[in-house]
């Protein structure tokens, strides 16, 4: 998607400070942190978001789950423990139209969310 602004930071055309990539993934620190760790874990692949997760392309999401762990442990979080949440939508406040799931962690974290 020539015009998404996840798929200019997955070519490099937006700098991010990327903390994980894989041939299929990429995370990067959130621009607005609700946290004092928040990351963005992308699939490299556009997906608008986990509303358009099919039969074709939900190795992206395995893909995604099996490198969270790593960046937890990585970010110093992985004991204390963390969130992980998806956005879908406009009601969902979904402000990036390509899938991603943000890793916080670092304080306690209040519940509900929101």
């Amino acid at each position: 998607m020539a015009d998404c602004l996840f798929c200019k930071i997955i070519t490099g055309n937006v700098p991010s400070e990327k903390v994980f990539e894989t041939e299929k993934v990429l995370a990067f620190r959130d621009i607005r942190p609700q946290a004092p760790v928040h990351i963005l874990i992308i699939p490299k692949e556009h997906i608008a978001s986990a509303q358009q997760i099919n039969a074709s392309n939900s190795q992206a999401v395995a893909d995604i789950a099996e490198v969270i762990p790593k960046i937890a442990e990585q970010e110093g979080i992985s004991k204390q423990g963390y969130r992980i949440v998806t956005n879908i939508g406009f009601h969902g406040q979904q402000t990036v139209e390509h899938l991603h799931y943000h890793l916080l962690g670092g304080r306690q974290l209040g519940w509900p969310p929101g």
